[in-house]
């Protein structure tokens, strides 16, 4: 038996199996979360995608009057809704993760953290904002 010579004590194998050692690596322990959500965010914009295009083109070359009675309908206005909070939070992780990957300035990692979720919250606020103002028709 080998000696640990940081400690003095004898250095003991490990009981734990090749995937035991490797699951949960990283620093936060989550790397997969953002993977998933990634991948949610990214199917929900696909499904989401062709009705808001579809409703996006009904509204080309309309005025305001008409862009309001169409958004006046509950579906669209949800569908809207749901297709913008989805593109900010794809937006969102995926920034986020390329900061983490490619800022190596602690402090400045974290000042781009945060500029890129006050930068989402304020799009994801205008837009909900706007379509809820055009929705109620004032």
């Amino acid at each position: 038996m080998s000696f640990d010579e940081s400690h003095g004590s004898p250095k003991r194998p490990s009981m734990r199996t090749p995937l035991g050692r490797v699951r949960n690596l990283g620093a936060a322990h989550s790397g997969t979360s953002d993977f998933w959500r990634q991948r949610i965010t990214g199917v929900a914009m696909t499904l989401l995608m062709i009705p808001a295009l579809v409703i996006i083109i009904m509204l080309l070359g309309r005025n305001q009057v008409y862009a309001a009675q169409t958004l006046s309908s509950i579906p669209v206005a949800v569908i809207l809704l749901l297709f913008i909070f989805a593109c900010v939070w794809h937006m969102k992780i995926g920034m986020q993760v390329v900061i983490e990957d490619y800022v190596h300035n602690e402090k400045l990692k974290l000042t781009a953290i945060m500029l890129n979720n006050f930068f989402s919250a304020a799009v994801a606020l205008a837009s909900t904002y706007a379509i809820l103002k055009l929705s109620s028709g004032v």
